[in-house]
């Protein structure tokens, strides 16, 4: 007679309710440098900017496998973009490299692109490993 052992594994429903993965306001203080052709700060603009982020947490879980070579089978989600928004911002302040703020026409302003989440959701992450922190040579 040989010994049988078995290994149920009862996979967990998680609802979508337990899962809060939103796209949330939020402020950044955004500083752009501006170069001229020989490399030197011509302007540095700046302005505080209403932008979307990603916040939320998303259900994940780890269970027994005989499968998976570290014997466990896990799957985690994170709280992500889905789609992203170009947005063209205005930043206000403009300053000369001495400091000196700039009021004159062109160059008192700045536009920039800049992408934000307008959607998120939780997506699978794909690493089965974590980056090693080994130090490269």
């Amino acid at each position: 007679l040989g010994i049988v052992s078995v290994l149920y594994v009862i996979p967990t429903v998680v609802s979508e309710l337990e899962e809060a993965c939103e796209t949330m306001p939020s402020e950044i203080h955004l500083v752009k440098e501006e170069f001229d052709e020989l490399g030197r700060l011509h302007r540095t603009c700046s302005g505080d900017i209403a932008v979307n982020k990603c916040e939320g947490a998303c259900s994940s879980q780890v269970q027994p496998s005989v499968i998976t070579p570290t014997g466990f089978l896990k799957e985690c989600y994170c709280c992500r973009e889905s789609y992203l928004r170009e947005r063209l911002i205005t930043l206000t302040h403009c300053y000369d490299p001495d400091g000196m703020r700039l009021t004159q026409n062109g160059h008192s302003t700045m536009e920039i692109k800049l992408k934000e989440p307008s959607d998120c959701k939780c997506f699978k992450m794909w690493r089965l490993y974590p980056l090693s922190t080994k130090k490269m040579k």
